[in-house]
């Protein structure tokens, strides 16, 4: 099943490419990995010349977010670490990546990193996330790809890939 065109998902402050002041993060999944591509503008200006430490945050969010879905689950982020090391500059390409490290039923945890394309580690995360009720990923399902949200418990691996389409 392809996104619709109308989704809310593309209003999203991370990923979305409709919003005009979000990250626009360009996902792509591998196994249950997720890996994105953004490019902080003045918009998101901490100091002078430099990202608000909430971005680089926001961006670590969502990357996690993302891997949730590839390992198959709908869930929501309960608790998040940054360890800023590095200032995210403005008007660079950045890569985001996340992956679970832990399932535990209700529970997962994953980690994140935000780097340069030359490979320097500007932030990192780790998270817990909860996973929502059944019905509640069933209307999520609906909501986020149409039709009567048959894949409760989130999106597999063709229905992630093709969101960041």
């Amino acid at each position: 099943m392809q996104e619709p065109a109308d989704s809310p998902r593309r209003w999203c402050f991370g990923c979305g490419d409709r919003n005009p002041e979000g990250l626009h993060i360009d996902f792509e999944i591998e196994g249950r990995r997720a890996s994105g591509r953004f490019r902080p503008r003045e918009t998101h200006q901490g100091w002078p010349g430099l990202a608000h430490g909430g971005v680089a945050a926001a961006a670590l969010d969502e990357a996690m977010g993302w891997a949730m879905y590839a390992a198959g689950a709908w869930a929501m982020t309960a608790r998040m670490e940054v360890k800023y090391r590095r200032p995210l500059p403005l008007r660079e390409e950045l890569l985001v990546s996340a992956e679970v490290t832990r399932d535990r039923g209700r529970r997962l945890e994953a980690e994140a990193e935000v780097r340069t394309p030359s490979g320097e580690v500007l932030a990192q995360a780790h998270g817990l996330f909860l996973r929502v009720p059944e019905d509640r990923a069933r209307e999520l399902d609906a909501s986020f790809l149409g039709g009567d949200g048959a894949q409760a418990g989130g999106l597999d691996k063709e229905d992630v890939s093709s969101r960041s389409s």
